[in-house]
């Protein structure tokens, strides 16, 4: 039997990034917050002495156990999906802070490019130029208009970094200043700018100084030990929403987290949601919580498929092209890249950032012709030093024997005399790109698991081959006695590790026929539910996600106050008419 709790004001399910950033701003406006996560609660003090490669970075210990809960993947509608059961493309996080807590806290804004990507390339190119089965659609809100809120969240987060000379305007500096420029950054930079390009310093969440944010919490600076990616930062240098938006908000008093709570459905009374129930996976309890306000704040899947669970939305039909609740799925592209050798230089590789490197942006949104290119937008270009952790690194030069004598001799000399040239390019949304619910596969309670279809198109392809070129053409001015370069892209395959940056499924956009939620992200067919986080782009550009998914946590933030402050209605009036090709 359902035990129904006490009314609250807002229920969020899932205490990630997107989720402790509303808790914060509600709790400090005094509304009263209830918090789900499905995983278990976590603590500074979980952090101290974790750097055991082994168990974080190899085993996985702070993400899913994909034994009990997984995703469900085919590359075509041809093809039996099946379930991802071992890690590998994607890493998907559980616990309170969620994917907040293992990122590398590589951290940028998009382009204003990316946000009127369909409409600029139309106006540029013509219409032409944009696949007929490639439904890319602009966002809604322009760059101008959510720059406010990147701006209010690298405060938050104390965002480390440089301008960007070919990034969007800004309204303020970066709070705190750059981090270091190791010897190969330096290099980097030199061989960039002989070549006429326009290198800056990554923007970081690893604090490159002692910072105090605007909400009081102080944090220490980074100390460059390469435990960042699939780790937590024992020193709380690293932005995470334990040491930064979760203090705040439980400082309030308003704000509750219940770990081991896992939402099965959320609950709809004609066209309002009334809250959500759940399950106590300690004690197997079943709870219905209401609220006036439900934010879904999980991960890209779990937001997708609990909609469906829930029938809330229009499913996506990829054969007709309508419907709205799994549509436009994209990730990255990061197959482009060159590695160089160095016969008579030596580097620290060890050490290092997860947010520590060189950029150059030439090649990424339209900053560059595409006239006679097959392949629309491009990607960053980057010399990463995130500290390359001796278990799961050995680069060698190709033709090097996989085993023996010279196999040892040349991993040891090319140990700290490698360095990784890397394109990170923009992924776009398809007809045939989607998510849905597995009809095959479910979880322990039954409810169907949800499903990728995916592949990449020539697009990718061809985007891949353009990067791969640029970043060996980067290696040779460095002077890089031997570059091995990778050009090829072949199907998509879950078992390769790539990146975690999946996006799209409830996208926002100014036209209810085509998005799911407006620029609030409010969901256009039900007023009191907000969906926040990468969920909402409607394709993917070449920089990380999770900076664009602070920003629209603070403005969806801001949206839930003013309905409240309003009684309630859409925050956006649409806008009818075709958004997508």
């Amino acid at each position: 039997m359902v035990k129904k709790l006490p009314k609250t004001d807002v229920v969020i399910v899932g205490v990630g990034w997107a989720g402790g950033i509303i808790a914060s701003e509600l709790t400090k406006k005094g509304y009263q917050v209830v918090g789900l996560e499905r995983g278990k609660d976590r603590k500074m003090e979980d952090y101290f002495m974790a750097h055991d490669e082994l168990r974080y970075a190899i085993r996985h210990e702070m993400m899913q156990d994909l034994s009990k809960e997984t995703i469900t993947f085919r590359n075509n509608e041809k093809m039996r999906s099946l379930p991802m059961r071992q890690y590998g493309s994607f890493l998907l996080g559980v616990g309170v802070g969620g994917a907040g807590t293992h990122w590398n806290g590589q951290n940028f804004r998009f382009l204003p490019y990316d946000f009127e990507m369909r409409s600029e390339t139309i106006k540029k190119y013509g219409a032409d130029k944009i696949p007929a089965d490639m439904t890319i659609q602009d966002w809604g809100i322009t760059y101008d208009e959510i720059e406010p809120y990147y701006d209010q969240y690298e405060k938050m987060a104390g965002i480390s970094g440089e301008d960007n000379p070919l990034g969007g305007p800004r309204s303020n500096p970066f709070p705190t200043g750059p981090m270091k420029k190791t010897q190969a950054m330096q290099l980097f930079d030199k061989a960039t700018k002989n070549m006429g390009l326009h290198p800056y310093v990554q923007p970081s969440a690893n604090l490159s100084e002692n910072y105090t944010n605007p909400d009081g919490i102080s944090r220490v600076a980074c100390q460059y030990c390469g435990f960042c990616e699939r780790f937590g930062c024992e020193y709380g240098a690293k932005a995470d929403p334990l040491v930064t938006v979760l203090p705040v908000a439980k400082a309030t008093g308003n704000f509750e987290v219940r770990p081991h709570s896992e939402v099965r459905r959320i609950l709809k009374d004609g066209d309002k949601v009334t809250g959500v129930v759940y399950v106590d996976m300690n004690t197997g309890e079943e709870f219905e919580q209401p609220a006036d306000v439900v934010v879904l704040t999980s991960y890209v899947f779990s937001n997708v498929r609990l909609l469906l669970l829930s029938e809330i939305g229009r499913p996506y039909n990829p054969t007709t092209g309508t419907g709205v609740i799994g549509k436009n799925y994209a990730y990255q592209i990061r197959k482009g890249r060159a590695t160089g050798f160095f016969d008579e230089q030596k580097f620290n590789n060890f050490a290092g950032a997860g947010g520590l490197g060189m950029i150059v942006d030439d090649y990424n949104g339209d900053n560059f012709d595409h006239t006679d290119l097959d392949f629309i937008h491009g990607g960053m270009i980057i010399l990463g030093q995130t500290g390359l952790r001796p278990i799961a690194n050995n680069r060698i030069p190709s033709g090097t024997p996989t085993w023996g004598k010279e196999f040892k001799d040349v991993s040891l000399k090319y140990t700290n005399a490698a360095l990784t040239v890397s394109g990170e390019g923009a992924s776009m949304a398809y007809k045939q790109h989607f998510l849905d619910l597995d009809p095959v596969y479910k979880d322990p309670f039954g409810d169907p698991l949800v499903r990728i279809t995916f592949d990449f198109e020539e697009q990718d392809r061809q985007l891949t081959a353009f990067l791969a070129d640029k970043c060996e053409a980067i290696l040779k001015e460095m002077g890089a006695d031997h570059i091995d370069t990778s050009r090829e892209l072949g199907p998509y395959n879950v078992a390769e590790y790539q990146s975690t940056h999946n996006t799209g499924g409830v996208i926002m956009g100014a036209d209810p026929e085509t998005s799911a939620v407006n620029s609030y992200l409010q969901m256009w067919d039900v007023d009191n539910l907000f969906v926040v986080g990468a969920s909402a782009f409607p394709q993917n550009a070449g920089y990380n996600p999770t900076g664009t998914v602070g920003a629209l946590s603070y403005r969806a933030a801001e949206g839930i106050i003013k309905f409240f402050e309003n009684n309630g209605g859409q925050l956006v009036e649409a806008k009818k008419g075709k958004q997508h090709v």
